[in-house]
C-alpha cells in the first residue's frame, strides 16, 4: 500500500500522515512507501493533479503495491478518476476508519451503527462500483446500459437495508434511554471517559473499577461502551462510569451520526473525565479535536476533569511538579491531574479530586439513599449495559 498525504498547510500535518500510517496498520494493512505533495487547494479532477498521480502509479509499480489510500477524504468522482489513472483501487481516511470500527465493533449496537456508516458512505460511490458496467448510449429514446440499472437497483437495496438500520438502532436507542431513567431514579451520577484514541481510557477504566475490558497500545482498541459502578469512597456512593469510543482527527460525519446512540453516554453525563496522553508531544492538537467532536454531538457544556495520563512514560525533565493542578481549556480554567493507568500513580488524587467536583456540582456530600444502597463494593463491580 502506498499512503498520500497532501499538505494545505496544517501546522501538525507531519503527525496527520504518521497516524494515518498507523490507522492503516491497525486495518492489518502494510504500508510499502508514502507519498507527500503540498496544494493550495485539492485538483478537482484527481485531487493531486495528472503530475504526481504519474508519479503515484510509478512508485506504486517499482514497490508492488496492490493499493492506494490518501489521508483526506476524497469525493466520488476523484476516487473514480484516480483509480482509472493508477489502474488501482484507491480509498480514503473516511474508508480506513470504517474499515477499522468494521473489524473491531463487537456488541450488537455496534455492529448496526457501523453497517449503518458503511452503507451511507458506500451510496455515494455506486457509480465507482459499477463504471465496468458503462455503454455509450445510442438510439432515440436509450436511456442508458445495464451499468444504470444495477446502480439503481443498488441504490434502492442500500436506502431499504438503511432504513431497516435506522429503525433497529431507534429500538436500541430507546432501550438505553430506559436503562438511563432508571439509573437517574437511582440518583447516580454520570461520569463518563472521552478521549483521542489510543489515550490510555480503557486502561484507566480497569484501573479504577477493577473490570477487564479490553485495552491495547493502538488505535480504537475499543469501540463498544462499557458502563460499570466506580465506588467514591469519601463520599459512601457509587457513581456511573461508562467508556466510551475514542475520537480522532477528521473523524467522518457519518460515524458521528451512526454512533449517536453510544455517544449519548457523553452527551448524558454530569461529568467528563476527559483522557489526554501527556507523553505524546501534539496532545494539545488532539485536546482541541475532542472538543471540538464533544461540540458536534452537544456535550461541549458538560464540566470536565482532565485526566493527563501516561505519566510514568515522561521523561525526567517533564515530570509534573504537581499531579493536581488547572489547565486552561477554551478559556477556562479547568482542575486537572496526573495519574498513571498502568502503575497507578495519582489514581488516589484522581479519586479524591472526582469525589470534590462532585460535591460542587450536586452541593451535597451525604451518602446514597439507603433505599437505594451502591449495587458494588469497593473492591467489585457490575454491569449495566
Amino acid at each position: 500500500m502506498v499512503l498520500v498525504g497532501v499538505d494545505f498547510g496544517a501546522a501538525d500535518f507531519d503527525a496527520q500522515l504518521e497516524e494515518l500510517g498507523l490507522l492503516a496498520q491497525t486495518a492489518g494493512m502494510q504500508p510499502v512507501a508514502s507519498v507527500v505533495c503540498k496544494r493550495k487547494a485539492p485538483d478537482a479532477a484527481l485531487f493531486v493533479g495528472s503530475g504526481k498521480a504519474d508519479e503515484i502509479r510509478l512508485l506504486a509499480q517499482m514497490h508492488g503495491a496492490a493499493e492506494v489510500l490518501f489521508d483526506q477524504a476524497l469525493s466520488p468522482a476523484q476516487q473514480r478518476n484516480l483509480e482509472r489513472h493508477l489502474e488501482l483501487p484507491v480509498n480514503d481516511r473516511t474508508f480506513l476508519i470504517l474499515e477499522i470500527f468494521a473489524q473491531r465493533a463487537r456488541s450488537h449496537e455496534g455492529k448496526l451503527q457501523v453497517e449503518l456508516a458503511r452503507l451511507n458512505y458506500l451510496s455515494t460511490r455506486l457509480v465507482r462500483r459499477w463504471s465496468h458496467l458503462e455503454r455509450q448510449r445510442g438510439g432515440i429514446g436509450a436511456r442508458g446500459g445495464p451499468g444504470e440499472a444495477q446502480i439503481e437497483l443498488d441504490r434502492r437495496m442500500i436506502g431499504e437495508s438503511i432504513k431497516r438500520l435506522k429503525e433497529r438502532l431507534s429500538k436500541v436507542k430507546r432501550q438505553r434511554t430506559t436503562q438511563r431513567r432508571q439509573r437517574e431514579r437511582r440518583q447516580t451520577f454520570n461520569v463518563s471517559l472521552v478521549g483521542y484514541t489510543n489515550a490510555g481510557k480503557s486502561t484507566l477504566f480497569n484501573a479504577l473499577v477493577k473490570a477487564r475490558a479490553y485495552a491495547a497500545d493502538q488505535l480504537f482498541a475499543t469501540l463498544d461502551t462499557t458502563t460499570r459502578q466506580l465506588y467514591i469512597g469519601e463520599l459512601e456512593r457509587s457513581v456511573s462510569l461508562s467508556d466510551t469510543v475514542g475520537f480522532i482527527k477528521d473523524l467522518p460525519h457519518g460515524l458521528v451520526d451512526a454512533f449517536q446512540a453510544t455517544l449519548q453516554e457523553a452527551i448524558d453525563a454530569d461529568l467528563l473525565l476527559h483522557v489526554i496522553d501527556a507523553s505524546n508531544p501534539k496532545f494539545p492538537e488532539q485536546i482541541a479535536q475532542v472538543q471540538r467532536v464533544l461540540a458536534e454531538i452537544g456535550a461541549s457544556d458538560i464540566p470536565q476533569l482532565l485526566v493527563f495520563n501516561k505519566a510514568d512514560v515522561l521523561p525526567d525533565g517533564q515530570q509534573p511538579v504537581q499531579w493536581q493542578d488547572v489547565y486552561e481549556l477554551d478559556g477556562r480554567q479547568t482542575p486537572r491531574v496526573f495519574v498513571s493507568a498502568r502503575t497507578g500513580a495519582g489514581l488516589a488524587g484522581l479519586r479524591s479530586q472526582l469525589a470534590a467536583m462532585m460535591v460542587a456540582l450536586t452541593g451535597t456530600t451525604a451518602p446514597a439513599d439507603a433505599s437505594h444502597p451502591p449495587l458494588d463494593a469497593p473492591d467489585g463491580s457490575v454491569v449495566l449495559s
